[in-house]
């Protein structure tokens, strides 16, 4: 029999809440290997459990003949495939120090690496398809209001360069116009890297910084302009000692291209190993529109990625699409003027804008809420 309503139970709280009534519901990632429950009273008639880890006495075999559903864990691998939460920066950064990175993301990473990538074999793959489905759920938690009070985050992307300095006057821009966003109202959500991404977090982080702080705060991080440059996380280390405790905003890095490290600045880590979900799911859930600084190809293909968005109205609505760089966008890339080509005709061409002020950035987004299209 088919649920009209799935339940998901990512918490023992959440488990014992149902009073033994697991009809239609998913339990994900918990260990009840220290919980006092008499499971015999239960009732699995349809309940799926993923990754769970049970008490010895009692066996997968008893639970699957009242009619439950078992997906094992995964032997050898150093990532959960059922996780139940996204990832924080104290949990990827677990075991790193400034002699050598031992982290849990440079594991991760190392395993991914030696997997094969995009050519691993089918448990790994499915392992992989597992774990970004649990991001994709922990992404929707959050942003839904689940997570943090607040109700639904009103979301705008920030895009750009994973090579932008610490010390380029965009970072700086992005810093400011992401904390102005933040006390806006606004949930910031970024690539999750180095550069433009880091600049991102990082103003949303400083969201109850003055301008004044947010000086010296830069004048830290150039110190260490770029990720691969000596004592990198030990500036962003020193900010978070002087700022422990700072706004929210969502990093959404992945595996994929490398050991780029995850910025230190966002509470909330999705961090992927496909980078088409990650990449495609940014845009998808940036309803209050994009951000697009400067960058390369990378940031090239989101915009037109987020464009495509647009122009087929794909989410049944339509969001701004800000570019912060004129010279960039209007001179060098020609960028804008062939996207404002593109949308002649179509609604989104009012939800394009290209300015180099950062006020100008946020009063548009203000401006240009959501856009719901009839198709």
């Amino acid at each position: 029999m088919r649920c009209a309503v799935v339940r998901e139970l990512d918490s023992i709280e959440a488990f014992i809440r149902q009073k033994g009534q697991l009809h239609c519901a998913v339990v994900q990632g918990l260990d009840f290997r220290e919980v006092e429950i008499d499971w015999t009273r239960l009732d699995f008639n349809g309940a799926i459990f993923l990754g769970c880890h049970f008490p010895k006495e009692v066996p997968v075999e008893f639970l699957m003949s009242k009619g439950a559903v078992i997906f094992p864990n995964f032997p050898s691998i150093p990532y959960n495939p059922y996780r139940n939460r996204l990832y924080s920066r104290e949990e990827l950064m677990e075991g790193w120090s400034e002699q050598e990175d031992r982290s849990v993301d440079k594991r991760i990473y190392d395993h991914f690496v030696k997997r094969g990538r995009s050519k691993a074999d089918i448990l790994e793959s499915l392992a992989q398809r597992l774990h970004d489905h649990a991001i994709d759920d922990g992404v929707r938690d959050l942003l839904g209001g689940r997570n943090e009070p607040g109700g639904k985050k009103k979301v705008v992307g920030i895009m750009g360069g994973h090579s932008t300095a610490r010390d380029d006057p965009y970072y700086k821009k992005v810093v400011k116009l992401a904390r102005d966003l933040s006390r806006a109202g606004y949930f910031v959500a970024s690539g999750g890297g180095p550069g433009t991404m880091e600049a991102a977090n990082l103003g949303a982080w400083l969201v109850d910084v003055s301008d004044e702080d947010l000086e010296w705060v830069l004048d830290v991080l150039a110190k260490a302009p770029h990720f691969e440059s000596p004592g990198y996380m030990l500036a962003a280390r020193e900010v978070l000692e002087r700022y422990p405790n700072g706004g929210t905003s969502l990093a959404v890095p992945t595996w994929f291209y490398g050991h780029e490290p995850s910025n230190l600045f966002s509470k909330h880590i999705a961090k992927y190993f496909s980078n088409s979900i990650r990449e495609d799911g940014l845009l998808a859930v940036a309803t209050h529109g994009v951000v697009f600084a400067p960058g390369s190809a990378g940031t090239t293909q989101e915009i037109f990625m987020d464009a495509t968005q647009n122009h087929y109205v794909t989410f049944d609505e339509i969001s701004p699409m800000v570019f912060l760089g004129v010279d960039r966008y209007t001179k060098e890339t020609m960028l804008f003027p062939c996207l404002e080509q593109l949308a002649q005709g179509r609604s989104y061409a009012e939800y394009l804008h290209c300015t180099d002020d950062v006020d100008s950035a946020l009063n548009f987004i203000s401006a240009h809420p959501p856009l719901e299209v009839a198709k």
